[in-house]
């Protein structure tokens, strides 16, 4: 929060003061009631000391059983999209705002504070948390918090937190205004030694949701020391969330706390004790003997101190003087078997008394760790169950002190931080617009070259989800924010109900899938069936944006096969047919059309073969006659040579109209 640096003009306090004063007055009994009760958990002074008559710590001890009971684990916050349907830019949001509380988890140190809150739950029935303006939550003491006399919370009209600050602290905090005031040491109105010299003033910082403001105001200056405004908006007005109540008296806000109930049983049970104390001091082996036969006493002595197991005998020179009796008639033992009944009887009745702790408390044998043999299982169900219901209302309160810690850190992280900062926070690379519209480029050349495109779950604006987070109610109607159980968790119990969500969601999607093969239009409807069965375990919430993305897929894939639908099994298969039979016909042609043109090849060698003789005949001719010097006329040679040539057109038709068969064949 930044304060103004220049001054301003600032209200009186005695308002404040006498509202403060009034508070005190009102919550004073039950502070009394919780400093007895702190004493009674535990004094290290009366303890080490070991003054006094002996108790039985029953109180420590339930305590001790009672609080890892309550809460154990710091609470994993979960941030969904309220509803299935709006959109990437929430569901990015979700994720960026769940994974900054996570972080701020570990490092706020927030099981810590809650460790401190549940203590008080269980010892003075209230424990406050109070989360600061940068998001940081602490505990505050009982004895430090106030608000005004309510029936109940939700009218209240104003919280005050309490601080010890130094003079130094508080002048560079508030100004030279708090010079004057009143520091005093702290720790003085301890009855031990627990004091510090140091001194320091109270300083109260108020939220009144009456007048809408913040006022810090300490004893001794009349003026407020600062006057601001609410640094964030959050529900409910108040920085701290409704602190986790035990019993309440009715129609007030005033806690009851449970040591209350049975401070009586324990009053007894520690009487009992001390009683129990006190006569087993008493149960010693003693006797009396006759003063007049100092030979026969002085050897009882002797024979009391004896530690010597071997010497069994002390001999007794005048054991006349006993006159004739018996040993054991000479001592008279006292009655220790009437102080052991004694005894016994009040271990039994004490016995009672903590059993009737345990019915008040609700503390039942399996959660102290206590069972019988002879027990069967169910008696151990009944007996766990019966003592989870006594203090299933402190976990839920611990559960819901949580859940609004957590809400409350989101308004302050979504409203008041830069969305680039809390990516930062969550370990997120969540593009800006800009880098966007290169990344619409790179899809647009990615599509011409045919290769995968960018998600569209990675296109969603930095901008647009900065925009979602700062406006405050479109924050609250898309998103919701949840915490898981802050109790330990019972590890087998997890798995069953691990298995059992893996065999329903497994045994779901055969059938359904089945179902949508045969009918596509049926997906939606299966994809939210399927989404509604998850949202029953809580593994199912762990894996909702999967589920949801899975569900998305499911859908598209169906309105895909809407507008490109499936034939028929019979059109398939006739379809099938004809092209095999295409396929046959086309085989076919190809080998009549090979074996047309192994035949052309055959004509086309016997053509040029004869075409060869020809030329050789005639080359023969022509080589005879010039052998023989024949003179043979002109007229002769021509006549001669146009016999030939009709000769070899006669062959070459021929050919001609054989090819012509053969090329005819081949089509046919």
């Amino acid at each position: 929060m930044e304060y103004q640096d220049e001054p301003k003009e600032l209200g009186t306090s005695k308002h404040w003061l006498e509202m403060i004063r009034e508070a005190e007055t009102a919550f004073q009994v039950y502070q009394d009631k919780c400093d007895s009760i702190d004493k009674q958990y535990g004094n290290l002074k009366s303890l080490a000391e070991a003054v006094g008559d002996r108790e039985f710590q029953i109180f420590w001890a339930n305590l001790e059983v009672l609080k890892p009971t309550i809460y154990q684990r710091p609470p994993r916050p979960v941030v969904m999209p309220r509803h299935n349907d709006t959109g990437e830019v929430v569901r990015k949001a979700s994720e960026l705002l769940e994974r900054v509380l996570e972080f701020d988890v570990e490092y706020d140190d927030l099981h810590d504070t809650l460790l401190l809150v549940r203590d008080d739950l269980a010892m003075s029935a209230r424990g406050v948390p109070w989360v600061l303006d940068n998001g940081k939550c602490i505990h505050v003491d009982r004895c430090d918090f106030l608000h005004d006399a309510a029936r109940k919370w939700s009218e209240v009209g104003w919280v005050a937190r309490r601080a010890y600050l130094t003079r130094d602290e508080g002048v560079e905090r508030f100004g030279d205004v708090f010079w004057d005031a009143k520091c005093e040491a702290q720790g003085k109105d301890r009855e031990d030694d627990y004091q510090t010299s140091e001194k320091k003033a109270e300083v109260w910082e108020i939220w009144s949701k009456t007048e809408q403001c913040v006022v810090w105001v300490t004893e001794g200056i009349d003026t407020t020391l600062d006057e601001a405004d609410p640094f964030i908006d959050v529900k409910g007005f108040f920085p701290c969330p409704k602190p986790a109540y035990g019993t309440l008296e009715r129609r007030t806000l005033k806690p009851i706390p449970d040591f209350v109930y049975y401070r009586d049983q324990v009053d007894e049970i520690n009487e009992l004790t001390a009683r129990m104390s006190a006569l087993a001091e008493s149960l010693r082996m003693k006797g009396f003997y006759a003063s007049g036969t100092s030979e026969v006493g002085e050897a009882i002595e002797a024979a009391m101190r004896q530690t010597d197991n071997t010497a069994i005998l002390v001999p007794v020179s005048n054991f006349a003087a006993l006159g004739g009796q018996a040993l054991k008639d000479a001592i008279i033992w006292l009655p220790v078997r009437e102080i052991a009944e004694v005894i016994a009887n009040l271990v039994e009745l004490r016995r009672q008394l903590i059993e009737d702790v345990y019915e008040i408390t609700g503390l039942s044998d399996i959660m102290r760790g206590s069972t019988e043999a002879s027990e069967t299982a169910t008696a151990q169900n009944l007996k766990a169950q019966y003592g989870s219901v006594r203090v299933r209302e402190r976990q839920n309160e611990m559960v819901r002190v949580a859940l609004d810690i957590l809400r409350i850190k989101a308004e302050i992280y979504a409203e008041t931080m830069p969305a680039q900062e809390l990516a930062q926070m969550a370990g997120m690379k969540i593009p800006t617009m800009a880098q966007i519209q290169q990344m619409q480029q790179q899809m647009q050349m990615q599509q011409m070259q045919g290769q995968q495109p960018i998600s569209e779950k990675d296109m969603v604006p930095l901008e647009a989800i900065d925009q979602l987070l700062k406006t405050d109610k479109i924050r609250s109607f898309m998103m919701e924010i949840e915490s898981d159980s802050t109790i330990a968790p019972d590890e087998q119990a997890e798995k069953e109900s691990r298995i059992e969500f893996i065999t329903a969601i497994g045994g779901f999607i055969s059938q359904a899938g089945q179902m949508v093969a045969a009918q596509p239009e049926t997906a939606p409807f299966a994809a939210e069936l399927m989404k509604f069965a998850a949202g029953g375990f809580r593994a199912g919430r762990d894996l909702g944006g999967a589920i949801d993305e899975f569900a998305e897929q499911v859908k598209a894939k169906a309105a895909q096969a809407a507008q490109n639908p499936q034939p028929n099994p019979e059109q398939i298969k006739a379809e099938a047919e004809a092209k095999a039979k295409e396929a046959e016909l086309q085989l076919k042609a190809q080998e009549l059309q090979l074996k047309s043109q192994e035949m052309q090849g055959r004509m086309s060698i016997q053509s040029q073969k004869d075409q060869m003789d020809l030329a050789l005949k005639r080359f023969d001719m022509a080589l005879k006659a010039k052998e023989l010097g024949l003179k043979v006329d002109e007229q002769t040679l021509s006549e001669r040579k146009a016999e030939l040539d009709a000769i070899l057109r006669i062959e070459e038709k021929e050919m001609e109209q054989e090819q012509q068969r053969a090329v005819k064949f081949g089509n046919d």
